[in-house]
């Protein structure tokens, strides 16, 4: 990765915390990676061979149930590590990996995992931060599927993933990377139709504008009204 300019690294999460001479460390053992929309990065009970940092895209986590239904917990943006398997001590992967959109990232063998761990101080405190931001992405998710109505949990989802990947058009606010009905279906516990009668509802309403694979929110205060969420909106 010689050719990779180590200070367009450092605002990253991981790497915020380093000095330029230790985030070349880091990047010298690196390889680059590029998948396309909807291709598999690694599958759940795949061995860990190799953790990631994201660099351009968003990955879908999906998770499958005793049952074979697909859940899908959340989406990891642009600038942050995943396949951190190594972290909770882990040999295989426990979800599925997809690119949401083409996805590029920088890769490195597990057997390196403790040792930045161990010497870039700054690498550890950033990861496990991002371990409890996801900790409680999930904890909320499993809040809202326990007690809000389903109306609630789709308006929660398009918010968080509008603070997430969300940009300014002149429709609205548009979740920039492709998400059907199917998939907001699987993030909510609940049917693809419940999902489409909502959407085509709010469309009427002009609260939300909607293809076969993008949404925008057209009117993000209506949403939040309607989705009695208590998440931060600072980006609506």
């Amino acid at each position: 990765m010689d050719n990779l300019d180590s200070s367009l690294l450092r605002g990253l999460p991981p790497f915020a915390r380093l000095s330029a001479t230790q985030i070349r460390e880091i990047l010298d053992h690196a390889t680059a990676r590029r998948w396309d929309e909807a291709e598999v990065i690694f599958r759940a009970g795949q061995e860990a061979d190799r953790f990631f940092l994201l660099l351009d895209g968003t990955v879908r986590v999906i998770r499958t149930t005793v049952d074979g239904e697909q859940i899908v917990p959340l989406h990891i943006p642009a600038g942050q590590l995943f396949g951190i398997a190594p972290a909770f001590s882990l040999k295989t992967y426990p979800a599925t990996a997809v690119a949401a959109v083409e996805c590029i990232a920088l890769c490195w063998p597990v057997r390196l995992w403790s040792g930045f761990v161990d010497r870039y101080e700054g690498f550890a405190t950033e990861t496990w931060r991002t371990i409890g931001h996801r900790m409680e992405q999930l904890h909320l998710r499993i809040e809202e599927l326990a007690t809000r109505a389903v109306e609630q949990r789709v308006g929660s989802v398009l918010l968080q993933l509008v603070n997430q990947s969300g940009r300014r058009t002149e429709k609205g606010i548009e979740i920039t990377f492709p998400i059907t009905r199917a998939t907001i279906a699987e993030m909510t516990g609940t049917t693809l139709h419940t999902v489409s009668r909502l959407l085509s509802a709010w469309e009427k309403q002009g609260i939300v504008a909607s293809t076969r694979k993008h949404v925008t929110i057209t009117d993000p205060h209506k949403l939040v009204a309607l989705s009695g969420s208590g998440q931060d909106h600072s980006r609506l």
